[in-house]
């Protein structure tokens, strides 16, 4: 769909999201259903249908539920959705016969409330595409941004056709490699973790119950995830799995018969013989954290801003609290007659944002350390904690609230409440 043909009035926009992924989407959808009277455009390189091929899925937390609920997607998107009833963690080598296990959480933050959803990344990304369209949102597939100029009262965003719109606020939602970021001038704390996460879906002979396991191995964190059953009943979980990059390189060049049994020592036989069903894919892993997330007339949302390490499997819900975060506040400065691109009004958002995504990165870079290694002193302080945790239900409970997003200064579509 191009911006130009679909709107018949010019090229002036109010709000350019570049960036067609989740976070992107969701501040388009949140701003456009609270003001109808702004002109939204959503600028992806991508081409169009791509988001289609996306296998995986991904956690959502409870807070993002209550979002996408309000936002009218999760109606659409629960019947492929699968709860996380419990979740255990073990702490063990690969080779270990036996995993203790140290930690467990119920899956509930209220009655009938799971504090996470297993969910299909094409599943969530048609739902936001559909309140898109129906909110008049202009999306603009197979194009990306080559650059844009800042004015005192709007900025140019140019398009790799030649083409240029105008717009009052430019939001970068491209990746943990932004593009846009850089050509903003905003600086970057980041660094390698030396880590590679392999992902891919398996099918085994059991059902899972809705149980998440996290297993901490001295090479990284391997997470089981449950999923709905397939349409023929396979009985589904996602892995993310962490190894050394050499190694998760290897793997996935694998034979399949070879990546299945290093799979099987991991996984274990309790849910009985697995198979992949998806090819697996690596992707490198480290910290990103943005020196800044706005300038005037710009501002960064999602892995632009941050990326983090899955370890705590934060980064899309960190990405969506940007989005509801930023979203409200747009819709109030323009409700008040203030300038929605103006710097003041951005810093607003920006401490809003910085000091949960700087505790979050923070977090998952100290799990990260603590857990990836063999040391055997270590090993003992961190059983010895989680054993502690295990044993203190009121900790235990802000742990579940926080990683469901259920915080007090959570914005108002987190907390299932309209803008």
């Amino acid at each position: 769909m191009n911006a130009r043909q679909n709107t018949g009035s010019g090229n002036g926009f109010d709000v350019i999201v570049a960036g067609a992924g989740y976070v992107g989407l969701a501040i388009a959808v949140a701003i456009g259903q609270a003001r109808p009277n702004l002109r939204i455009a959503v600028v992806d390189a991508a081409p169009e249908g791509a988001w289609r091929r996306d296998g995986r899925a991904s956690a959502i937390a409870a807070a993002a539920v209550r979002m996408l609920d309000r936002l009218g997607c999760w109606q659409e998107i629960a019947p492929g959705a699968q709860a996380i009833t419990d979740m255990v963690v073990t702490d063990s080598r690969t080779a270990d016969p036996v995993r203790p296990v140290f930690l467990t959480f119920d899956g509930e933050v209220a009655p009938g409330e799971a504090f996470a959803h297993m969910v299909f990344n094409r599943d969530l990304n048609a739902a936001l595409r559909r309140r898109a369209g129906e909110f008049g949102i202009d999306l603009i597939e197979g194009v990306g941004v080559t650059g844009f100029d800042t004015g005192a009262q709007d900025a140019t965003v140019h398009l790799a056709d030649g083409a240029s719109l105008t717009t009052r606020l430019l939001v970068a939602a491209d990746g943990v490699r932004s593009r846009l970021r850089d050509m903003a001038g905003i600086g970057t704390v980041s660094w390698d973790y030396g880590q590679s996460g392999i992902v891919c879906t398996v099918g085994h002979e059991r059902p899972h119950g809705g149980r998440a396991e996290e297993h901490f191995l001295p090479s990284g964190p391997f997470a089981v995830l449950p999923l709905a059953p397939a349409e023929d009943g396979t009985n589904r979980s996602s892995i993310v799995w962490s190894e050394k990059t050499q190694d998760a390189e290897r793997l996935v060049e694998e034979d399949e018969i070879v990546f299945e049994a290093e799979l099987e020592t991991r996984f274990g036989l309790k849910l009985g013989e697995i198979r992949v069903l998806s090819k697996p894919r690596a992707w490198p892993l480290g910290l990103t954290l943005a020196r800044d997330f706005v300038r005037p007339r710009f501002a960064l949302a999602g892995d632009a801003a941050h990326g983090i390490h899955p370890i705590a499997g934060q980064g899309l819900n960190l990405g969506l609290r940007d989005a509801a975060a930023l979203a409200e506040t747009v819709v109030e400065a323009d409700r008040l007659g203030q300038d929605i691109g103006g710097l003041d009004v951005l810093e607003r958002y920006q401490e809003w944002r910085r000091f949960d995504t700087l505790r979050m990165g923070i977090t998952t870079d100290v799990l990260t350390r603590l857990f990836s290694n063999d040391f055997a002193p270590l090993r003992a302080v961190r059983d010895l904690g989680l054993g502690l945790v295990e044993r203190m239900p009121r900790l235990k409970d802000y742990f579940i609230r926080q990683a469901a997003g259920l915080s007090e200064r959570a914005p108002r579509l987190l907390r299932g409440e309209a803008i």
